[in-house]
Parts: structure tokens; C-alpha cells; sequence
């Protein structure tokens, strides 16, 4: 402002013109810098408006900078909204839980919240439907929900005002808080994306269930991905996690750290899953087991990665249905919050388990098994592990969760692929897409 009243006030060429000494002049002048400024705000706050809202390549853009996010990516309200949620989150069974499961239209999400409704609990899912893979895949896992009258709400879970409103309308006892940016090579790209999930996302989800009352115990997915460079195996929840490979297995050690600390302070009772590389049908494509399935068929060379000298790269390769049934186990063990209005009365329960196969299985092997069943030769390319923050190597100590949880994977790779391939080829063979 004092820029524009300088220039308004003063001649371009200093001594060429006399400024007005009348009192009457001054004001005149005054009033008109005034109206101008006025009118070049309004025309300013406009373009902006027009800009940031209106222009494709500028929501585009926003979108990127919110990770591929929106904070309200469909609206939400209203009385036939409010009944489909609650209807949504009916328990149908005598000791059945209700559960708010984020993330349910992805991959682990909605074969957790298939299975707690068939056994007769309430569920409600939350997901904002993001395109870090291919949107339409998540809508078709939304459309299998819905036909078990599983409602997803379309929203993010950095929407605070959202989160808040469906706690007032559901009095969730249990969390499974799935919600993440997943994948070790994509940070390299969109690093911003795993801090606005995995870290602030994580952050607001707990900042409301630390304020409602009752709280509710919470389960929430870790990653095996936070040994990092550990190298003693097999990993064991004891062992240190404090050198991660990727931003990736950063954000997850940092989404730890966290819930220790909510823990701590208000209360909140949760528990840790870390998964270790989960595979299956109606998977992600941007893992190995599905991309190199749809490359082997079109004819494309995979990419075999080799550790330092010839070194193998290996993973503990773990079927859906074994981490379901470590999930449900960590619901139904869950133990009370034991905070009230966001202040904590006792100590509360804080667990971390493996839910692993206990069986590394080579890459290569997996290319294999996979050949067998497409009845198609893989064109193999073997190359070195980049430095992108894939380790060489996962292998799960599970004897805590067999303990604490009963959890006894018994699916092999060898039927889990087979299961895998049938439904690949029937969603999307012959260029059609069938979701039954």
C-alpha cells in the first residue's frame, strides 16, 4: 500500500511538475489513490479466484501439491447421508465390534472390511479414492463392498471437519486405520505425498479419536519396511528400527513414534501391524507379483533385481487372507482406551506385531511359479537392486502374534499365486473387467 501511494503521489520526473499545496487538492487526490487501490484489490482477488478455482491446470496442480489428495473430494451431509452411514455401521451380531476402517477401497482395506461384515459387525469406510494406481480398480472394490452394504465415504482423512462428523454420528468402538501412500519407489517421486498420509493423516485421525468419548482402540497398518538395513533375520519386533531405507519406511517409523506418544498422553489403546509384502486377489499393481503377472502376458521383460555380488533378493511373501485374520485378531484383542475427553485415566494397551509368512521366497522363484501358471516363458531382465530403498531381503519372526493374536498364516506362494492368476485373468482378461 505505501508502494502505491508513493507512486501516486510523486511525478514521474522529480522537479518537472509543482505538487498542489491545497489542502482541497490533497484530499482529491487522496480519495482517488483510495478508489484505485480499491479497484486493482478487487480485480486482484478475482484473478485469483479465477486462477486457483477455476482453471484446470491450477486444480491440477493443487492436487499434486496435496499429494494427489483432496481434503473434500465429495460432498457430504445431510439426512440420507447420515442413515447410510448408520445403517452401514449396524452391528448384526451379539459380540460384534464397529469399526471405522480409512483406506477400504484399497487393497488390504477391503478384504478387512469384507470380513468383519460377514461375520456381523458394523463397518463404515473412508477413502478418497487418489490415483497413485488406477482409481477404477478402487471403485470396483467399492462396488464388491457395497453389494455386502458396506458404505465407503469418499473423503480424506486430513478432513478433520469430516472425521469429527462421523464420529457424532457413529460411536465407533474400533479403528482399523489402513490409510497410507504406499510404495518405497514412488517417494523418489511425490515425496510430499507419504508426510500428507502417513504422518499429518495419521496425526488428525488420532487427534479425533483422543477427543471423543468413548475412544476407541485403534489398529493401524505399520511396514515391515522399518528394519530398513537391519540385517539380522530373522526380524523381530525387538529389533532396532532406526535405519530406514526409504521415505517410506521413514514415515512409518515416524507413524510409530506417534502412536507411542498419543498412547502415552491420552490414553488411546493401539496396535501395530507390520505387514510384510502382501499379495492376492484384488491387489496393487505396483507391486512385483501383479505388474510382472500383466507384463509376462504381454509379452514385456521383468525386471529381476540381484543384490552385490550376484546376491539374491528375496521377500516374505504373505497372502491377503493370513494378514485378514491378523487384523481381525488385533481388533478383537484390542484392549479399552482408557482415556475420556481427550485426558488419560490409566495406562493404556501398546502393541507392534509381525504379520509375515515366515518363508522368504527368491524373486525369481516367484517369476517361476508364475510362468508355470500363465503357461507363458517370462522374458527375464536381470539387473542390479537400485538405490531407490528396496532392501535385498524380508523374513518375519511371527511368535508374538501367534501368541498374542492366534495368528497362523497357511496359505504357501505356490496356491496364493494360483489364486491370485484366476482372478487376474477374470478381471482382466480378453481387455474386460468383471468384478464378481
Amino acid at each position: 500500500m505505501s508502494q502505491m501511494k508513493h507512486i501516486d503521489n510523486n511525478p514521474s520526473t522529480p522537479g518537472k511538475f509543482k505538487i498542489e499545496k491545497s489542502p482541497y487538492n490533497r484530499l482529491i487526490r487522496l480519495q482517488f489513490s483510495l478508489a484505485k487501490l480499491s479497484f486493482w484489490s478487487l480485480v486482484f482477488v478475482g484473478l485469483i479466484f479465477v486462477f486457483f478455482y477455476r482453471s484446470p491446470s491450477a486444480s491440477s496442480h493443487m492436487s499434486s501439491d496435496l499429494s494427489r489428495r483432496s481434503l473434500r473430494t465429495s460432498s457430504y451431509g445431510g439426512p440420507a447421508w447420515e442413515k447410510r452411514i448408520k445403517a452401514s455401521a449396524k452391528i448384526r451380531s451379539r459380540n460384534g465390534i464397529c469399526v471405522l476402517v480409512t483406506g477400504a477401497a484399497g487393497f488390504v482395506g477391503t478384504h478387512v472390511s469384507a470380513a468383519l461384515t460377514r461375520r456381523g459387525d458394523g463397518v463404515l469406510g473412508l477413502d478418497n479414492f487418489n490415483d497413485y494406481y488406477d482409481p477404477s480398480l478402487k471403485r470396483a472394490r467399492q462396488e464388491l463392498l457395497e453389494r455386502s452394504v458396506v458404505y465407503i465415504v469418499e473423503g480424506d482423512i486430513n478432513d478433520v471437519t469430516l472425521l469429527k462428523k462421523l464420529f457424532e454420528i457413529v460411536a465407533f468402538t474400533h479403528v482399523m486405520h489402513l490409510a497410507a501412500q504406499a510404495g518405497v519407489r514412488y517417494a523418489m517421486e511425490n515425496p510430499s505425498s507419504y508426510v500428507h498420509s502417513n504422518i499429518a493423516g495419521l496425526v488428525n485421525m488420532l487427534e479425533v479419536c483422543k477427543s471423543v468419548n468413548p475412544q476407541p482402540s485403534i489398529v493401524w497398518a505399520s511396514s515391515s519396511s522399518v528394519y530398513g538395513l537391519n540385517t539380522k533375520v530373522p526380524f523381530s519386533e525387538r529389533d532396532r528400527t532406526d535405519q530406514p531405507a526409504s521415505l517410506y519406511a521413514a514415515t512409518k517409523k515416524a507413524g510409530e513414534e506417534i502412536a507411542h506418544t498419543y498412547n502415552h498422553i491420552y490414553g488411546l489403546s493401539i496396535t501395530g501391524l507390520r505387514f510384510f509384502t502382501v499379495y492376492g486377489p484384488w491387489g496393487r499393481p505396483d507391486m512385483a507379483y501383479f505388474f510382472f503377472t500383466r507384463d509376462i502376458l504381454k509379452g514385456k521383460s521383468i525386471p529381476i533385481f540381484e543384490a552385490a555380488n550376484h546376491g539374491t533378493v528375496a521377500r516374505d511373501f504373505t497372502y491377503i487372507d493370513d494378514i485378514v485374520k491378523g487384523c481381525l485378531g488385533a481388533l478383537d484383542t484390542a484392549k479399552n482406551s482408557t482415556g475420556s475427553g481427550g485426558k488419560k485415566k490409566g495406562p493404556a494397551q501398546l502393541r507392534v506385531f509381525n504379520l509375515g509368512n515366515t518363508s522368504p521366497v527368491p524373486v525369481s522363484d516367484l517369476v517361476s511359479i508364475l510362468e508355470k501358471l500363465l503357461k507363458v516363458k517370462a522374458k527375464r531382465l536381470v539387473m542390479k537392486l537400485p538405490r531407490n530403498g528396496d532392501v535385498q531381503f524380508t523374513h518375519a519372526n511371527i511368535s508374538s502374534a501367534q501368541k498374542e493374536l492366534g495368528y497362523k498364516p497357511t496359505t504357501d506362494l505356490q496356491m496364493g499365486l494360483k489364486k491370485f492368476v484366476r482372478w487376474y485373468l477374470s478381471y482382466y482378461g480378453n481387455g474386460k473387467k468383471n468384478v464378481q
